[in-house]
């Protein structure tokens, strides 16, 4: 069994070479996907009668009338908490082709919120059921999509974990966008890219919201069980890759600088069947 020691350390050296720190589809240039939107709901926990299989019917229904069918929404994911500081998280993720889109997207729902259920009273105590099972706080964020992505070879036909890290830019002043992409992309391709265990992957930049400095990359995996393994196998990729030599040591500390070496971890549980 690994140690606390063994992990940490694994960690750490995934960190300098590998870390490029949510959450749907973007190719390997963003050319179709500009901007991703994260907006964190959170259940209603006084609704007394909460039943996890009438929300996933209902929401489910608005998924394939609504969603599905407006042409702003590129891409669509929701997810559950899995293991994250706050078990009432609920993470609905919406991907964009533009910025004008994003203005978009919001009046066609509306639109085909009529067309699904042209009885208004009707439509509006679905939405009012709908909205009953989260409570009225919710927080937005909105990150752009960056090179490096690692695409699904085929649709998910069960749910998944998606491991989500977010790390923090250090804005180094003898640091270049020339030198970060190289070391980035260098280690993208020798790590990331080869994990087997990563069936997907998606790194994410600030574009509008709380923080600037985050950096945030999706893992997703078959299982929990495969997190250790994804770990596992990502520091064996990287001793091939960049076994230790005095350059290897020196792009690892040039990495290291872009980063404050503070990040998060969490774990949550992507839902296939609300995914578009």
């Amino acid at each position: 069994m690994k140690t606390t020691k063994q992990l940490f350390s694994t960690l750490t050296a995934m960190l300098l070479l590998f870390c490029t720190s949510t959450i749907s589809s973007q190719d390997d240039t963003s050319k179709d996907q500009e901007f991703m939107t994260v907006t964190t709901n959170h259940w209603n926990m006084n609704k007394e009668d909460f039943k996890m299989s009438e929300w996933k019917a209902a929401a489910k229904e608005y998924f394939e009338k609504v969603t599905m069918k407006n042409e702003y929404i590129m891409g669509a994911s929701m997810y559950l908490h899995n293991m994250t500081g706050d078990n009432t998280e609920f993470i609905a993720v919406h991907n964009f082709a533009s910025w004008e889109d994003i203005g978009k997207f919001g009046a066609r729902s509306s639109e085909l919120e009529k067309e699904a259920w042209p009885d208004e009273a009707k439509r509006k105590a679905f939405l009012k059921n709908l909205a009953s099972y989260f409570a009225n706080e919710h927080s937005d964020e909105i990150y752009a999509p960056i090179s490096g992505a690692k695409y699904m070879t085929e649709k998910p036909t069960k749910d998944m974990v998606c491991y989500v890290r977010k790390s923090h830019f250090a804005f180094p002043e003898d640091g270049s966008m020339e030198e970060f992409e190289k070391l980035r992309m260098e280690g993208n391709a020798a790590i990331v890219q080869k994990n087997e265990h990563v069936k997907a992957y998606y790194p994410n930049v600030h574009a509008w919201g709380s923080d600037k400095t985050e950096y945030m990359e999706a893992f997703f995996l078959d299982s929990l069980a495969d997190l250790d393994k994804m770990f596992e196998r990502g520091g064996e990729l990287m001793d091939i890759a960049f076994p230790e030599t005095e350059e290897n040591k020196a792009k690892g500390k040039a990495w290291g600088k872009y980063f404050t070496g503070v990040h998060g971890d969490y774990l949550y549980t992507w839902i296939h069947d609300l995914s578009k």
